[in-house]
């Protein structure tokens, strides 16, 4: 038996997760698909233990305690990027697709519990493949992953993981078709008055947004930094109350909620107030780093020999949730969304979050208009929603499903 304690894990976590970056380069295919770094080479450790575990013998421990302190970190520095007047400056159309991804939720676990029950297992399994892992990505369906295994789903964790990388892919793979598909059948391009706004990358807002400049002092930087980690670290301790409140009423939510809640609250006081100033490329960097290290080190911790007995639930699963979310794009989201060029770009986006991450939707978006021409609303509507507004209403969903279903 070998046994990795916490230093040792992280250090096994850093490896893997370069590793990651190296099989990414090599191989751009990944790349294009918008596979994270992070879930490669924690899938590489996970396939070194199961052979380890076959071959050799050896079982492989890793000391996996720092995972929900990572993971509530991640989810606290969503929580400062959760900005009302962002989501005002939407208009209306960003609350309908919100109201669009909330509704294909729902739709997404009554279809999951179906299939499961045909198969006799356990109707939150198909909750926990479905919108836990699809809709919300790996970071969700692992953050739920130890109140469906308190509920009485087996392996939760590495379902959930194995169902989400998945739903990344199929993402991936799906949402460009579809949108190419409404783009050409409706004849549809950017309008000239489009044209005339690009989308802004995640890179260039950024560097308007305030970030240091090359000849800032040190000193300053790392204030700014410590001023970051403070307000993510004070969130989170306050976030544990509310958290705490949640239990002591019998609701069963992760323990990221609370956190996040806090975030949420933070930033907008500051924004409402102007008595606070969030640095949120700070928090978004530090929460991006978190996540990435959570990641890597769930995966590694992946029993894959526990897949076997829900293996063909998963595919049959994901097979079906991909012609839902296409069906339901094409229908649906392209005609209520305003039936033009930004709701087939919109359409993409829709399918590869909804399926994968909010990554994948942006990945599949700017692979449209780089072809057909700029989209400025769809580009300020999915990314508002993608990244943060549906993880709130997932969780409230997830919550509900298991709070009837235990």
């Amino acid at each position: 038996m070998l046994a990795l304690d916490l230093i040792q894990t992280l250090a096994a976590g850093g490896v893997a997760l370069f590793a990651g970056f190296a099989v990414v380069r090599w191989f751009p295919a990944l790349a294009r698909y918008n596979v994270p770094a992070a879930v490669i080479g924690g899938l590489l450790v996970a396939l070194v233990i199961l052979a380890l575990r076959r071959n050799a013998g050896v079982t492989v421990t890793l000391d996996t305690s720092l995972q929900p302190a990572l993971m509530t970190a991640f989810f606290t520095s969503i929580g400062f990027s959760a900005s009302l007047a962002l989501l005002r400056s939407g208009s209306g159309q960003a609350l309908l697709f919100l109201a669009l991804a909330a509704f294909l939720a729902i739709l997404q676990g009554v279809v999951g519990i179906a299939i499961v029950s045909a198969f006799g297992e356990p109707p939150l399994l198909g909750v926990l493949i479905s919108s836990t892992a699809l809709t919300g990505g790996p970071a969700t369906a692992l953050a739920f992953a130890p109140q469906f295994a308190a509920a009485g789903v087996p392996s939760a964790d590495s379902v959930a993981i194995a169902a989400a990388m998945s739903g990344i892919v199929a993402g991936g793979l799906a949402g460009g078709p579809i949108a190419t598909r409404l783009l050409e059948r409706h004849r549809l391009r950017s309008s000239a008055l489009e044209a005339a706004v690009l989308p802004v990358s995640a890179a260039a807002v950024a560097s308007q947004a305030g970030a240091p400049a090359e000849d800032r002092e040190d000193e300053e930087d790392l204030r700014t930094t410590l001023a970051a980690l403070t307000l993510l670290l004070v969130a989170m301790w306050l976030g544990s109350f509310v958290s705490k409140v949640f239990v002591d009423l019998g609701v069963t939510l992760p323990g990221y909620v609370g956190a996040m809640l806090m975030g949420a609250l933070l930033r907008n006081l500051a924004d409402a107030t102007g008595l606070l100033v969030v640095p949120e490329s700070r928090t978004s960097s530090i929460g991006a780093v978190c996540l990435t290290l959570f990641l890597t080190i769930a995966l590694m911790n992946l029993k894959l020999w526990e897949l076997a007995a829900v293996a063909l639930p998963l595919i049959i699963n994901l097979g079906v949730q991909v012609a839902l979310v296409a069906v339901f794009c094409w229908w649906v989201v392209f005609r209520v969304m305003g039936r033009d060029y930004d709701a087939a770009v919109m359409s993409g986006g829709f399918t590869g979050f909804m399926l994968g991450t909010t990554a994948n939707a942006m990945a599949v978006m700017r692979t449209i208009v780089e072809r057909f021409g700029p989209a400025p609303r769809a580009f300020l509507v999915a990314p508002i929603v993608g990244a943060f507004f549906i993880d709130f209403a997932n969780a409230l969903i997830i919550t509900t499903y298991l709070n009837i279903l235990s």
